[in-house]
């Protein structure tokens, strides 16, 4: 197991990346497998998917719950980096960083959706867009063995997005909230939901172009 290596890693900022080398190096030494930090960050994005949730009752969750979306990010890179320090790198290990990112973005968006500062229908939205953002990503790892990153709205910034819309909600102190706002106003939240809608339409053709085109390379982009 300790001789695979990861078919595509995905790209991250080296001030980022950094932020975690403490880290790593204890978690190599304390033996704490990759597996539990990915399950860390699925916990994060619960508990950050509750702090939406309830912060039409508190806004001042509006402030924590971006904060842990970041910490689910970072957990999310902590992870890999901690399978391939300790050696237990595997292709079982890319199901289980995989999936509870998936589980990770429901659980933030469902409770953004029942927030009350945002039109759920959007919140929804958002949540389907970014599954298929990763499904295509996925599905070109499966067909031509790289996963694809390319377009604006991956994952990290679909997080900031949602924390610059959360902020400037908090902000605005919107009294009362969205479900007592009137039908057609749009909020912060809102404008946040559609921005990552569009920005996924945008990462979902670009990543299926780049398949296309690499499959047209190869002189397998016949019809199926």
């Amino acid at each position: 197991m300790g001789e695979y290596q990861p078919a595509s890693r995905r790209p991250i900022a080296a001030p980022f990346r950094r932020t975690a080398d403490g880290a790593v190096r204890l978690c190599v030494r304390w033996d704490v497998h990759p597996d539990v930090i990915s399950y860390l960050s699925m916990a994060a994005a619960a508990a950050a998917g509750i702090c939406f949730w309830l912060s039409g009752r508190w806004p001042w969750l509006l402030i924590v719950a971006p904060l842990l979306c970041f910490a689910r990010l970072w957990c999310n890179m902590l992870d890999g980096m901690v399978a391939l320090a300790s050696g237990k790198a595997s292709l079982r290990g890319e199901i289980v960083n995989e999936l509870p990112d998936r589980v990770s973005d429901i659980l933030i968006f469902v409770g953004v959706a029942h927030s009350g500062w945002v039109n759920p229908f959007l919140a929804y939205w958002a949540a389907i867009m970014a599954l298929l953002t990763a499904y295509v990503g996925t599905l070109g790892q499966a067909v031509t063995g790289r996963r694809r990153f390319e377009g604006m709205m991956s994952k990290q910034h679909r997080m900031v997005v949602l924390a610059v819309g959360a902020w400037v909600m908090f902000a605005l102190r919107q009294d009362p909230p969205r479900a007592a706002s009137p039908v057609g106003a749009l909020s912060a939240m809102d404008w946040a939901c559609i921005v990552i809608i569009v920005g996924c339409v945008q990462t979902v053709w670009v990543r299926l172009l780049k398949i296309m085109r690499e499959l047209r390379g190869r002189g397998e982009g016949g019809t199926s």
